[in-house]
């Protein structure tokens, strides 16, 4: 089977051709750097034929600045251990920057391998009233060429039949020497003047739009304002549906309660898993909107102005915007951050942005943070109304994470990682309207995720724990919860976590969420559950009766500070190649969590 590498410049619409052709869901975003690590999908085309396409981060030049290009490099040139040297190459560029995106052409078709350049975004090339010759450039780089739109499917049968034909080696032309960026240049510009190519006009509401979003007070107040605009929308908009979603769980485990009969295998399942993974589930709601509101601000093209605002508060500590992009993405999960922090051509910079992207609140952190504040934050409207107390008490959490963030980011520039500050530059991607059907194949693809992790990270913590609360039985039946072995575990530790407020069943839920952070919240939920003498407590009114206000204020600021999970340091411990940052990692982030949250009991008190 053929192996076709899709490789081109940041942001030009590769995984958006990738999906397109194999059918599967790479993630796209209006921004550069989303694709740092190859993947490869499996293209079906007419006669039966099957191509198997390698999907790369974008690249400039064959010479790697960065681990992603550095990936790109090693598939092209048949140095990746387990991926076989590509028999032909799709190379894409964007046909409305195509003077600057030509350049990039040399150094690919000098590989010699069978390459079709893709000219992407022929509707934007079009409605801005820009043109160029097909033919004229084909003939100008001696391979085929074709004008094609990744996001509306138009001119793709090019693709497919160059894909199921005979590969044709480039045709030997006069080349630039690839590392003479001047002659680079010159040749490109040749080869657009040959086309005759004329770009598209920039359109003037993105002029307009650049004009306030860039400005720099302007823009600040608005990234400011956007940022409480979405909390405040996702915690009032959230809530009945979470209500709804907690009547269904409850209703339906009523009606399984009373379709069996009373046995240790119903308790299992009512107080067990009903109560641990129902009361997770209760908060999907609470995440997809979080999730959509990000789409939106990526996929409209805002996400890169965002970086290039941030990289003025990010160069005070030693960083550089480029880091914005990962701890972006550490809002969703830490783990796909310290991956995307493989863009950042600085050693120094990359392993600071990995050490400071857990800090950022990841959706695991959301069912604990909302959980809490609801039951012990009353609601009442702050900022003329514009602002609730528990957004702004949920918003502020997520202001002490980035806090914590930069201040750690700061030490470690000023120490351990003193270098040079290096230069940041973003190419400015067009404003777009998000697509509806890229939003929902988001959100669809963000519950999966969710609900895997509940169907089996949180379901085999929860059936372990029932049964760990369940021995050793009595006069065959289950002991006093607070006797059992999960009970005796707890107790052990309750003398180290006690001076933070926390009682034995917190400190189980601190074990278990090692694991993942939302499992404390199905911990708690079975642990209630059984220690209820009919049906599950409401979690909220269980938890006051268990921790006062200066305990659950306590437990906010652990969860926001611990590295309460396994899977980040795994992946850190890759990055990194060693174990010396991850352990300093999770050594320094506990105790932070457990310092700051003793200081916040001792200072609210009762």
């Amino acid at each position: 089977m053929r192996t076709v590498a899709v490789v081109g410049p940041p942001n030009t619409g590769k995984s958006t051709l990738f999906n397109r052709l194999t059918g599967l869901r790479q993630r796209v975003a209006n921004y550069p750097g989303v694709t740092v690590e190859k993947r490869i999908g499996r293209a079906r085309l007419p006669g039966k034929i099957e191509v198997h396409l390698v999907d790369l981060p974008g690249i400039y030049s064959l010479e790697p600045r960065s681990e992603d290009e550095r990936v790109a490099r090693d598939v092209l040139t048949g140095r990746m251990p387990g991926v076989s040297s590509p028999d032909a190459v799709i190379l894409i560029l964007d046909s409305t920057n195509l003077g600057r995106h030509l350049g990039f052409a040399a150094p690919i078709l000098s590989l010699g391998i069978p390459t079709l350049v893709v000219l992407n975004m022929a509707d934007s090339l079009r409605r801005g009233g820009g043109r160029l010759d097909l033919d004229a450039v084909a003939q100008q780089i001696g391979a085929p060429v074709a004008l094609v739109s990744a996001r509306t499917g138009e001119g793709t049968e090019a693709i497919r039949e160059f894909l199921v034909g005979a590969l044709a080696v480039p045709a030997p032309l006069e080349l630039p020497v690839i590392q003479d960026v001047r002659r680079c240049r010159e040749w490109s510009a040749q080869v657009g003047e040959a086309a005759e190519y004329r770009p598209p006009a920039p359109p003037l509401w993105t002029r307009r739009l650049d004009a306030v979003l860039l400005h720099p007070v302007a823009g600040l107040l608005i990234f400011a304002a956007v940022v409480v605009a979405v909390f405040q929308t996702v915690f009032t908009f959230a809530v009945p549906l979470m209500d709804a979603t907690a009547a269904m769980i409850s209703t339906s485990g009523e009606w399984v309660r009373g379709l069996l009969p009373d046995s240790w295998f119903r308790s299992l399942l009512i107080e067990g898993v009903w109560g641990g993974v129902g009361s997770v589930v209760i908060f999907l709601p609470q995440i997809l909107l979080l999730f959509l509101f990000i789409g939106v601000l990526e996929d409209s093209g805002y996400m890169a102005r965002a970086a290039l605002i941030a990289d003025r508060t990010m160069a005070r500590v030693g960083l550089q915007g480029k880091s914005f992009i990962p701890l972006l993405s550490a809002y969703a999960c830490a783990v796909p951050a310290i991956l995307a922090a493989r863009t950042i051509e600085s050693r120094r910079d990359r392993i600071a942005t990995i050490m400071i992207a857990p800090f950022m609140t990841c959706s695991a952190r959301l069912p604990i943070y909302t959980l809490v504040i609801a039951a012990f934050i009353p609601e009442r409207p702050v900022l003329g109304g514009f602002l609730g107390t528990r957004a702004a008490t949920m918003l502020g959490l997520y202001l002490l994470g980035f806090l914590a963030a930069i201040l750690t980011a700061w030490a470690l520039k000023s120490s351990v990682l003193r270098g040079a500050g290096a230069p940041f530059s973003l190419e400015m991607p067009p404003y777009r309207l998000p697509g509806l059907q890229s939003l929902a194949l988001r959100l669809v693809d963000r519950t999966k995720i969710f609900l895997r992790r509940a169907g089996t990270i949180i379901l085999c913590t929860t059936i372990v724990l029932w049964f760990l609360a369940s021995l050793p039985l009595r006069n065959g039946e289950a002991p006093p919860i607070a006797e059992s072995v999960i009970g005796t575990v707890g107790r052990t530790i309750e003398p180290v976590i006690e001076p933070l407020g926390f009682d034995w069943k917190i400190g189980i839920g601190i074990i278990t969420s090692l694991a993942a952070r939302e499992v404390i919240v199905g911990t708690l939920g079975t642990i209630y559950g059984m220690e209820a003498d009919e049906g599950s407590p409401d979690l909220q009114e269980a938890l006051r009766s268990d921790l006062d206000l200066g305990g659950a204020v306590a437990l906010l600021i652990f969860f926001a500070f611990a590295m309460q999970c396994m899977s980040t340091v795994a992946v850190v411990r890759r990055e990194t190649a060693g174990w010396r940052w991850p352990v300093a990692q999770f050594a320094y982030m506990t105790l932070l969590a457990y310092v700051a949250a003793y200081l916040a009991k001792q200072i609210i008190g009762p």
